[in-house]
């Protein structure tokens, strides 16, 4: 991998973070698929750094939160009890997102529990310097979570979304139908009318479309947690410093004051040689 040239080494990452997957990005590229991910680790271990020291006394308003599923290894139902339950199986993203600059100062890969929402949300609250408003779904880790890391300085609401039975038959793959949505107020006095959970949604979306392994019913899908947490790391360094955001019309970190200019991949490569 420290053979590699750094226009290649930047041909591999750009394929990367705009969803290729590891074997395509091989044939495009050229450089064997067991590099390829190495070098994926490497910057995104180096962009985990990157964003946990920029990420800092942010001045957000209204922060949104919501948890994206995947799976390493093997979907839940296939693991068996010799396996570390740590390592295969079911994993979430836990992702916060602001509304306004859309930039996210924090996100979490792990399971869906309790110590992953009181880590991620504690994290969340550490990197902010004022009071918000959040907002999230049902999940109910989330109550106590919020309560220890932001005490009482938040203003805190929940969307209960009630869904149709699951469809069976052809249309199965499609997301449930939304059948009716509720409000929540939690803690402190949120604005209900600014209450929603729309902009880390379609943060999931974003996601999807950009890290192969997300991508459901493919071979895709992380094989080591380790290879899902550099993905991650990358995607939203990139997401963050590199990629111009439509709405904000410039790279989220700069709409939210973090950067003055945007960054590129080069960046992220140079600063993990």
């Amino acid at each position: 991998m420290n053979k590699l040239k750094a226009d290649k080494q930047v041909a591999v990452i750009r394929a990367l973070v705009e969803g290729s997957s590891i074997r395509s990005t091989e044939r495009m590229t050229g450089v064997h698929r067991d590099t390829i991910m190495r070098l994926m680790v490497q910057v995104g271990e180096t962009c985990g750094e990157v964003l946990d020291h920029t990420m800092r006394g942010l001045r957000c308003k209204r922060i949104e939160v919501d948890e994206v599923w995947c799976y390493v290894g093997k979907k839940q139902r296939h693991v068996l009890d010799t396996e570390n339950p740590a390592e295969v199986g079911d994993f979430y993203t836990w992702v916060a997102i602001d509304a306004d600059s859309k930039v996210v100062p924090a996100f979490r890969v792990g399971k869906r529990d309790a110590a992953n929402a009181h880590a991620f949300i504690t994290d969340l609250a550490s990197r902010l310097e004022n009071r918000i408003q959040l907002s999230s779904d049902a999940l109910r880790a989330y109550i106590e979570a919020v309560e220890a890391g932001f005490g009482a300085d938040v203003d805190y609401a929940q969307i209960v979304k009630t869904y149709e039975a699951e469809p069976i038959g052809p249309g199965r793959y499609s997301p449930p139908k939304v059948v009716s949505t509720d409000k929540i107020r939690v803690q402190g006095k949120p604005d209900m009318a600014l209450a929603s959970t729309s902009y880390v949604e379609r943060d999931n979306l974003t996601m999807r479309m950009s890290m192969r392994r997300f991508t459901r019913l493919t071979n895709g899908f992380s094989k080591k947690a380790e290879n899902l947490r550099a993905a991650v790391n990358l995607h939203f360094a990139y997401y963050n410093l590199v990629r111009f955001h439509k709405t904000v019309r410039m790279p989220p970190a700069m709409a939210a004051g973090v950067t003055a200019y945007p960054w590129k991949i080069d960046d992220l490569v140079r600063l993990s040689n």
